[in-house]
């Protein structure tokens, strides 16, 4: 992550393989075909994640009773998510896989274990969940193991963005190794709670790099936040939304991810390096598109130049009009045609 001119764009799979391996590897695969720089699951045990009373969110329980291949609509969060679980073999599998295709892997982990046991399996750069960031004992541990860590907001204010932050940086981090990233908690999320200037807020309260976090149906915000300045973008990935588990129907297919990377490296290249200078290809069109001083009408030579007898006409292959009170006054060196470029 430390190539500042190149938006990361994070494909997250989560747990849209529910919770078979083959499907992962091919999550894999669309993630590389679409264009992602890195491609996230979750690492978790469902039992040190949820109490066994804990019910199912709203949108979870819609899609949990509907889709493909949904089989019972009365789970709770720890039913549904033990069916979910990747094993450590599984995780080794998929990294594996990711490795041999080129692209990088990632797996958000939701407990202390799982922390510990993806440090254990070579990974550095960690993403820290929206649920997990009023979480100290969890927040303490991350920032001792962790080169990097990309910290989700969904659900925070700014001040629980900073206590955060705080710990991180407490455990010996520092605000280059933290990227932050705006995100509303809400599957999908209306686009009258994006808030997307909420990253900017982020960015000019902490001083570190911003990113998004999109929940939204389709893909336009995603491009605007590149177009803000996002350097890190996050989008849930699935093979097919009619699919049955949580966050499916709040996912984009391969051919839309695909789409939306293009249009964030469109954006990525037309952002410049914010340096106002005339480029190549205009400093081509500058003798064409600005003007000279020429005669406006015929001028003899020592005669007085004045505004009534010159004017400003393209192309600009003589005096720039800005000097223009350096040739009015002065006297005529030589008779002048109209349209002449006027010579002192």
């Amino acid at each position: 992550m430390s190539d500042h001119n190149h938006v990361i764009v994070i494909a997250e799979a989560g747990v849209n393989h529910n919770g078979n391996v083959s499907t992962a590897l091919q999550l894999v695969d669309a993630a590389v075909d679409a264009g992602a720089d890195i491609v996230k699951f979750q690492t978790f045990q469902a039992h040190k994640l949820v109490t066994a009373s804990a019910r199912l969110a709203k949108y979870q329980e819609k899609q949990f009773a509907g889709g493909k291949g949904s089989e019972n609509n009365q789970a709770g969060q720890s039913e549904l998510l033990k069916a979910l679980e990747l094993s450590h073999d599984q995780h080794l599998l998929i990294k594996a896989h990711c490795d041999a295709v080129g692209i990088g892997f990632l797996s958000t982990a939701f407990d202390l274990d799982s922390l510990d046991y993806l440090r254990s399996i070579g990974i550095s750069l960690f993403k820290i969940p929206s649920g997990e960031i009023t979480n100290l004992p969890y927040l303490r541990r991350i920032a001792t193991i962790a080169d990097t860590i990309i910290l989700s907001t969904g659900m925070s204010s700014l001040e629980e963005v900073k206590a955060a932050l705080d710990v991180l940086l407490s455990g010996g981090l520092t605000l280059d190794d933290v990227v932050i990233l705006h995100c509303t908690t809400a599957y999908p999320t209306p686009l009258y709670e994006v808030n997307l200037l909420a990253m900017n807020s982020i960015k000019e309260a902490f001083g570190v790099r911003v990113g998004y976090s999109d929940h939204t149906d389709g893909i336009e915000v995603a491009i605007a936040a590149t177009g803000l300045g996002a350097r890190v973008i996050e989008k849930h990935l699935t093979l097919d939304r009619l699919m049955s588990g949580p966050d499916h129907f709040a996912s984009i297919e391969p051919s839309e991810f695909g789409q939306m990377v293009s249009g964030i490296r469109a954006i990525e290249q037309a952002l410049g390096d914010g340096h106002k200078t005339p480029t190549r290809s205009e400093r081509e069109n500058i003798i064409l598109a600005r003007k000279s001083i020429v005669a406006s009408k015929k001028i003899c030579k020592g005669e007085r130049l004045d505004d009534d007898n010159l004017t400003a006409k393209r192309p600009a292959s003589g005096i720039s009009p800005m000097r223009w009170n350096d040739v009015v006054g002065s006297s005529a060196i030589k008779d002048f045609e109209i349209d002449e470029l006027i010579e002192i």
